[in-house]
């Protein structure tokens, strides 16, 4: 990331955090003040909490801008395959050559942070943590189409069944078939098909928290 970037980034930064601690005193005033006294407008009472949901999300900007400027060329990425072998069954470790550089990059590093949390992470959590976007190699991203998924969220690719947007909404149910199909560990087929919606399940829900960090 450009250093212009980098210091736009941190400015938008600190003016949302500012005003995330304006919106959080003023949403409480406004409960203790609605237990006594009916607002007017009961759809008021909602606004605050929408608005502060959706800058709460800017926290996430500084890495999603970093991995779209890492994503423009696969030349660009450096993931750090040799460890990542290290990790996998050989069935999965074709699987996991199988994946474009940028996607490995990825999952390299959404796997270091994990482990960096939680050194006990279990064999296939590791292992699904380097697989969770396997699925997006049945059919690889064009630039311009990278830049596009990333701009729409998640449950609005799932409603969108075309090319890329098909992919991104579908990956994770295409992943988990495709570790089955190659003899995979089931554990981690099952993972990677729950790492966008972990439901109850723990393991599926720290890999979709460092995916989303990531």
């Amino acid at each position: 990331m450009s250093a212009v970037v980098q210091r736009g980034v941190a400015g938008l930064l600190t003016s949302t955090s500012r005003y995330l601690r304006y919106l959080k005193w003023e949403h409480a005033r406004r409960v203790v003040k609605s237990r006594s006294v009916l607002p007017r407008n009961p759809a008021r009472r909602y606004t605050l909490p929408v608005a502060f949901r959706l800058l709460q999300n800017l926290r996430h900007l500084p890495a999603k801008v970093g991995r779209l400027s890492r994503s423009l060329r696969a030349s660009q990425a450096r993931p750090d395959d040799a460890w990542a072998l290290g990790l996998l069954t050989p069935a999965e470790a074709r699987l996991y050559l199988g994946m474009d550089a940028r996607d490995r990059e990825h999952a390299c590093r959404v796997t270091r942070g994990l482990l960096a949390a939680h050194p006990q992470a279990s064999p296939a959590l590791r292992a699904a943590a380097l697989l969770h976007d396997c699925g997006k190699s049945l059919r690889p991203y064009r630039v311009h189409e990278r830049v596009l998924v990333g701009l729409v969220p998640g449950r609005l690719s799932r409603a969108l069944p075309f090319g890329a947007l098909y992919v991104r909404g579908a990956h994770p149910a295409l992943g988990a078939e495709l570790v089955r199909r190659i003899g995979g560990r089931a554990r981690v087929a099952e993972l990677v098909e729950r790492h966008h919606t972990p439901g109850g399940d723990a393991e599926a829900a720290l890999l979709h928290r460092f995916d989303d960090l990531e």
